[in-house]
């Protein structure tokens, strides 16, 4: 009786690591009616071939790693809406520790990483302990010859079932049963093969940048700044969803009459994101050096290839090139590769004030002072200012104060120890988007209050990096909005684009690719005969 007991715990434990699913929208108990087709293979097959060749071992480990796979595209799912790539994701995990840890405490956050590790060791030696029960069953030869034979049939079952879906072969229908398991973890092998062939190819192209040789580019803007800024989490949702619509085009709307009156014109249109829920930086390098880095990989192979970014153009120009960057906290060496002359991280800027938990400076305070960090130049600036407030937790947002009121930060602690926790916050998803809808609002008043606040009529553009994570975004798109903002004879160079005057782009505009936009860019702003190299 107890034998039969711990084989049917075992098979019930294998069942289960078996049905467990990958994806939110599938984490369901209607998982649990899913036929895995490996389960006898295992079962069987080791009622077959007993305590040998330390079978139950390997199938022990080959489970364990299926389940990482699968917990990790959950948390990839949530976060990036993507699946995880074991070559790509891994640097991920630091990443993924700190915001924890800025969310939610270090000590917290590594006793939830320390608690993972041991589940999935704990996890390990239960699977062992299963499957060795059933390769410790005693039956005779002629019983251990038929689970030999059942074992070899799911077998097959499994390959075509797997090999239907995978489209290697097509059926009718579908085999009865799943081999969902098998085919998650065949697939992510391939896709690793692919990454890597990818990387080849893609680091090849990158090194044929037919802007290579161009001097004297962008002589169309004139003598004046060029500003582009980005807005964390900005993307179609703020247009398209009825949560967030109501305020952010209101917002919207109230900022073109201040823009015209400080001599402003405006045109918006979409750019679609490599990425979305987070990894800004495969949005910045996409748009800047007009390479598709869709990936950690091939952004490694973008900086490694010597591509040139607008912002090496535009020091070769004759701009002063530099980047504002409240985010970066830490050594940021691959910056050499990427055309900036000056650097002002998070420690540069002169804020006195608290943290806004993974906030190290809220974006008003950002954009009060970077052009007192910049200093005077004789030439003209092409500046990257990467805002944050809008990125999550999204929790304590201030309001838009005075612009003279804001002094050394401090001013703003009020609002920086207020208010929910992001541990608080994040229970109800609800509230979570409502914050959301506060933070991009708040990143927009600051940024377009201070575009109209400008001297010298500069060209400003603000764009989204990518969209926020799907639970908050609601809608399956990665496009993010783009605002031209300079003089109109400026502008006018980009009237064949096509795009919306003002500041809410058409909803039907076509999107284009991030990595589209710095070739589209060069031309619009540059006489034809300085394309190519000629001066």
């Amino acid at each position: 009786m107890n034998k039969a007991v711990f084989l049917g715990a075992g098979a019930l434990l294998v069942f289960l690591v078996l049905v467990l699913p990958n994806h939110p929208g599938t984490m369901k108990w209607s998982a649990l009616n899913r036929f895995p087709l490996e389960l006898p293979v295992i079962l069987f097959g080791l009622l077959a071939v007993g305590r040998r060749w330390g079978v139950a071992a390997t199938i022990a480990a080959l489970l364990v790693v299926a389940t990482f796979i699968k917990v990790a595209d959950y948390g990839m799912f949530i976060a990036y809406n993507r699946t995880f790539n074991p070559i790509l994701d891994t640097f991920l995990i630091e990443a993924g520790i700190s915001l924890l840890s800025d969310s939610i405490g270090k000590t917290r956050a590594y006793l939830a990483v320390g608690g993972a590790v041991v589940v999935m060791i704990l996890l390990y030696f239960a699977l062992l302990h299963a499957l060795r029960v059933w390769s410790r069953v005693n039956v005779p030869v002629f019983a251990r010859m038929a689970a030999a034979a059942v074992a070899f049939v799911f077998a097959g079952w499994t390959v075509a079932d797997a090999g239907h879906h995978l489209k290697h072969w097509s059926f009718d229908r579908s085999p009865p049963g799943t081999a969902w398991t098998s085919r998650l973890t065949f697939k992510r092998l391939v896709d690793m093969q692919d990454t890597a062939a990818d990387l080849v190819a893609f680091s090849a192209n990158a090194k044929n940048d037919p802007y290579r040789d161009a001097t004297g580019l962008f002589d169309l803007i004139g003598d004046r700044d060029v500003i582009l800024i980005y807005l964390e989490s900005y993307g179609r949702t703020s247009f398209e969803n009825p949560l967030y619509m109501d305020t952010h085009l209101t917002t919207l709307l109230n900022a073109e009459g201040p823009l015209r009156d400080a001599g402003f014109a405006m045109q918006s249109g979409w750019l679609t994101s490599p990425t979305e829920g987070g990894q800004s930086w495969l949005a910045h390098g996409s748009l800047a050096s007009g390479l598709w880095t869709t990936h950690h990989g091939r952004y490694n192979a973008m900086l490694a290839s010597g591509r040139k970014w607008l912002f090496h153009l535009a020091q070769e120009a004759g701009y002063r090139t530099a980047t504002i960057m409240p985010a970066i906290t830490l050594g940021w060496p691959e910056s050499s590769a990427m055309g900036f002359e000056v650097i002002h991280a998070a420690a540069d800027i002169p804020y006195e004030g608290d943290r806004f938990n993974w906030v190290t400076v809220p974006d008003q305070f950002t954009l009060s002072v970077y052009e007192d960090l910049l200093g005077e130049d004789p030439r003209p600036d092409f500046i990257q200012i990467a805002l944050i407030s809008s990125h999550a937790p999204w929790v304590p947002i201030p309001p838009v104060l005075p612009w003279d009121a804001l002094g050394d930060g401090t001013v703003f602690n009020q609002w920086a120890n207020s208010g929910p926790t992001p541990r608080e916050l994040w229970k109800d998803r609800d509230d979570v988007r409502d914050q959301y809808r506060i933070a991009v609002d708040y990143s927009l008043q600051a940024t377009l209050e201070h575009i109209a606040l400008l001297d010298d009529a500069p060209l400003v553009m603000v764009i989204g990096d990518h969209q926020p994570a799907g639970f908050v975004s609601q809608i399956d798109s990665r496009d993010v909005a783009i605002h031209m903002i300079g003089p109109p004879e400026v502008l006018d160079h980009t009237a064949a684009w096509g795009w919306t005057t003002g500041l809410i782009p058409d909803a039907t505009l076509p999107a284009w690719r991030m990595d589209a936009f710095r070739d589209r860019f060069i031309t619009a702003f540059t006489s034809a005969n300085r394309l190519g190299g000629e001066s």
